[in-house]
């Protein structure tokens, strides 16, 4: 496998357009694609994205485009737009690429490689940003940290990890690779579920849960729930975990927004399913109980059925 010099990300949102903006400060435009179907396609044309005011310059790739496949493609979508984005990409996969996903939850590493083979598939998420989207501009004050590997990143590198590894030092895209990462990839998601989901209840920025309070204490317990339910599932992530989730949220901006508030303010359905729903799916199979979890499903159902 060679050095990645072609990338893809599918996903111009928060998180995709943070990522482009910092690879193009490296990469040549052409060497950078976002790929985006239909009318989409026609309005970034019109209106391209900026980052922090900076327009982003990358060139914009139509599903339906055969050739060159890249070398590294970025899944940064939606849940529930994965099965698109998925089918989107087909045309930019080679054999020898590479795809991380920085969908939340646990199960999209799986679906994709489901579609593409887990061989060209490693573990990713974005956490510690504070990145926000209005319209087609992206704000942030702070860079998300991507955590990646192998399920288990233990002595050698493999060569997968590697040659990501260089090209996030190349374009200076801060890393880490965890020994445990499926343990990694469910602490990302045991916060999620306590701050995206409050967050989207309360209507309230990170500074909700930056200080003592009631909204510091439900966040904790919503943790909570996962995990006790991650010991059932072999995880066996404990409370200091949920100490350092709260600690991350601690050190982000506190006028900041969870993708869940952005999307509840848009009037967008949520990621509800794959946060408190997969909270309650795990409770279901292990006949447990996650009542904190469960109410704030319903509230955010409730507040979706009101669009």
């Amino acid at each position: 496998m060679k050095r990645i010099e072609t990338v893809a990300i599918v996903g111009l949102g928060a998180i995709g357009a943070m990522l482009l903006e910092k690879i193009s400060l490296t990469l040549p435009p052409e060497n950078i694609r976002a790929i985006v179907s239909g009318e989409r396609a026609g309005r970034y044309r019109e209106n391209p994205v900026t980052v922090n005011g900076k327009q982003v310059n990358f060139r914009i790739r139509d599903p339906k485009e055969t050739g060159e496949s890249v070398d590294l493609l970025i899944f940064a979508v939606k849940h529930s737009q994965l099965e698109t984005a998925i089918k989107d990409a087909e045309n930019s996969v080679g054999e020898n690429t590479l795809i991380i996903s920085l969908l939340n939850g646990i199960i999209s590493e799986n679906i994709i490689s489901a579609a593409f083979g887990r061989e060209k598939v490693l573990y990713a998420y974005a956490v510690g940003t504070d990145s926000t989207r209005r319209g087609n501009d992206i704000i942030y004050k702070t860079f998300a940290k991507i955590p990646f590997g192998e399920a288990r990143n233990i002595g050698r590198r493999s060569e997968r990890v590697s040659l990501i590894e260089e090209f996030f030092n190349r374009t200076g895209i801060p890393y880490e690779i965890p020994e445990d990462m499926i343990k990694s990839l469910w602490a990302k998601f045991m916060m999620n579920v306590g701050v995206n989901q409050l967050s989207a209840v309360l209507g309230a920025t990170y500074s909700a849960f930056q200080k003592p309070g009631a909204a510091r204490d439900l966040f904790k317990s919503a943790m909570m729930e996962v995990v006790f339910l991650s010991r059932l599932e072999g995880i066996n992530l404990n409370e200091s975990d949920a100490d350092k989730a709260i600690q991350i949220i601690d050190s982000i901006s506190p006028e900041g927004k969870t993708s869940m508030l952005q999307d509840m303010e848009a009037g967008r359905k949520t990621e509800a399913g794959i946060f408190g729903g997969t909270v309650l799916e795990l409770s279901r199979k292990f006949g447990a109980s996650s009542p904190v979890n469960e109410v704030l499903v319903r509230l955010i159902r409730a507040r979706e059925e009101a669009f």
